[in-house]
């Protein structure tokens, strides 16, 4: 397929559920945001943030049961690939491939691929793996609470992974709705050759911000720190190639290993 005019990159593969991945000819299996995704006539799941030449998950796929999902309640679903789900309530849907999920409420919903999630309220939506989502129940706001990490080696910036899983470094998020955070950051340094500070070394930020589609605004306050961490910072950034989608990017000091932690609050208001 050749490339539509003004955009610079094009389809490149479908997986076996349906996903579509692209390239800008050098780089392989990116994915594409919403405009993009359609222009080349394919569908853009908001939810998943993914484009799609077709859904896997069919009205019987969706359907079918499994001996380790509880279901307490009536007009719940469990799609494909839900295990060890519990839902109490009514109404409510694990949106396939969830493991170990706990739904209590009305009208709630874990997005496709979240694991280890918790969602308590009515009209709730989970879209992070280990996210803990209460919601306000009139399906305009709703707050969560997830887990970030990683390490550094150098003063370049670096992701932390979302709820300690090395695959998952994207924030999914709903581009339309505004979402304020509350971040706060732990930098401890363990090791490396640098001769500037000591292991030991560490230091506490909160990170506040605001935003909306591919708007960020925020602050970082330095909370208390110990030692040498002149350089160390954080900063929530709009990921490039999926704009619905932010990551928490940490930065170090170069030869210095430093383990990062961070427990992220959002505050989500469906406008």
């Amino acid at each position: 397929m050749e490339y539509l005019t003004g955009y610079t990159v094009k389809p490149y593969s479908t997986t076996p559920l349906g996903e579509v991945t692209f390239t800008d000819g050098t780089n392989t299996d990116m994915g594409a945001n919403q405009i993009t995704c359609e222009a080349y006539g394919y569908t853009y799941d908001i939810t998943t943030g993914t484009c799609r030449s077709f859904r896997y998950n069919t009205t019987l796929n969706r359907n079918i049961a499994n001996i380790n999902n509880k279901n307490n309640g009536s007009n719940n679903t469990t799609e494909l690939g839900s295990n060890t789900v519990q839902i109490n309530g009514s109404n409510n849907t694990t949106k396939g491939f969830n493991n170990n999920c706990f739904i209590n409420g009305s009208a709630n919903e874990i997005a496709n691929g979240v694991d280890n999630a918790t969602v308590l309220g009515s009209n709730g939506e989970a879209l992070r793996d280990g996210e803990f989502v209460v919601s306000s129940g009139d399906g305009i706001g709703q707050t969560s609470t997830f887990f970030l990490n990683g390490t550094t080696t150098n003063n370049t910036i670096t992701v932390l992974f979302v709820n300690g899983d090395a695959a998952v470094v994207l924030i999914a998020r709903n581009a339309d709705y505004v979402y304020s955070y509350v971040i706060d950051i732990n930098a401890y340094r363990t090791g490396g050759t640098s001769g500037s500070g000591a292991v030991g070394d560490r230091a506490f930020w909160t990170l506040r911000g605001i935003t909306k589609g591919s708007q960020i605004d925020e602050t970082l306050t330095l909370n208390d720190s110990y030692g040498t961490v002149t350089g160390w910072t954080a900063e929530m950034v709009s990921a490039v190639h999926f704009p619905e989608r932010l990551y928490l990017g940490v930065t170090g000091a170069a030869d210095m290993n430093i383990t990062w932690t961070a427990t992220a609050r959002f505050n989500e208001m469906k406008i």
